[in-house]
């Protein structure tokens, strides 16, 4: 098996990780930050069988910028410290090529989620103003996983 092979398997143990980190916010609403260093790793791994390191300090610079766009939706507490760390090692694994793609599934399955919350359909909590918050997790994984599907990697897609 060469390495290029093993591209496989590594998104399959992403993916897996990914649910996990979608199901267990859904129940606690905490992103732990072992799993975003596991999903940190795998991208590192999967750059590493790929070859695909000529994009990687790219991407590693889209991701440290939107992490620093994201710190400001933290500070409004629009978004939880461990969706920023999530949201910002999805966009590592999107690269710029790849980021618009993500950003719209993302859109677009954060949109369902708030709607099924709306409905009582999934959890919800409230902050201290009395706003509605969603576990994000769920969101940043479908969307990174159906620009996965679509043979989106920003690392050389």
């Amino acid at each position: 098996m060469s390495n290029a092979d093993l591209e496989p398997v590594v998104l399959v143990i992403t993916v897996l990780v990914l649910l996990y980190v979608a199901f267990a916010d859904l129940h606690s609403f905490q992103i732990r930050n072992e799993l975003v260093l596991a999903l940190i790793g795998l991208w590192l791994v999967d750059i590493t069988v790929t070859g695909r390191w000529s994009s990687a300090y790219g991407n590693i610079g889209f991701a440290a910028f939107m992490l620093i766009v994201m710190a400001y939706f933290y500070h409004r507490q629009w978004m939880g410290g461990g969706d920023v760390k999530l949201a910002a090692v999805a966009f590592l694994w999107t690269g710029i090529d790849c980021a618009l793609v993500f950003a719209l599934f993302l859109l677009g399955f954060a949109v369902m989620h708030a709607a099924a919350a709306k409905l009582g359909w999934v959890g919800v909590r409230h902050s201290d103003s009395g706003a509605m918050r969603i576990a994000f997790a769920p969101s940043i994984a479908a969307a990174l996983i159906s620009a996965f599907l679509l043979g989106c990697l920003g690392a050389g897609a």
